[in-house]
């Protein structure tokens, strides 16, 4: 909502994701010493890690959202036609990146927390001309929020 601007840039724990990238980093020969072809995916995000996070999240008095993630290939952004349909199908965020990388690490058996960077937020109805520099020049502000965040869960494991 409009609102929303002014925590910008917002971020947010990752508690499940839809993959729409049409992409599997798991294709191919398996390698059986990374883990098992068919990994369960049922609790991808480790929920420790993510009350860790929000623990750490309100000591450092940061606002930290939570979500389902949704991975598109790109590297265009969303029509507002697009936006609406992936928020009805359950995304609170959407992004290029990150979840064929947790797919990948779920495979090798590895705990994960995935903490994302919201840079703009579309309303469809009221879609606002944003450009990939804006996108970036937001996303390089969230390294004041998400730096100390990390270091403060990544010092406590």
């Amino acid at each position: 909502t409009d609102g929303l601007e002014a925590e910008f840039p917002l971020v947010m724990a990752v508690t499940d994701h839809i993959n729409l990238t049409g992409r599997n980093p798991l294709l191919g020969p398996n390698l059986d010493s990374f883990g098992p072809r068919f990994p369960d995916m049922s609790q991808v995000y480790d929920p420790a890690l993510i009350g860790l996070a929000e623990q750490k999240a309100l000591d450092l008095g940061i606002s930290l959202k939570r979500g389902v993630y949704v991975g598109i290939p790109g590297p265009s952004l969303e029509t507002p036609a697009e936006t609406r349909f992936l928020r009805m199908a359950g995304a609170d965020a959407v992004g290029m990146s990150t979840v064929l990388e947790v797919i990948a690490a779920v495979h090798c058996g590895l705990r994960v927390l995935a903490i994302v960077a919201i840079t703009n937020v579309n309303i469809p109805d009221r879609m606002k001309t944003i450009s990939i520099e804006e996108v970036i020049a937001v996303a390089g502000k969230a390294g004041a929020k998400l730096a100390p965040l990390l270091e403060e869960v990544i010092g406590s494991l």
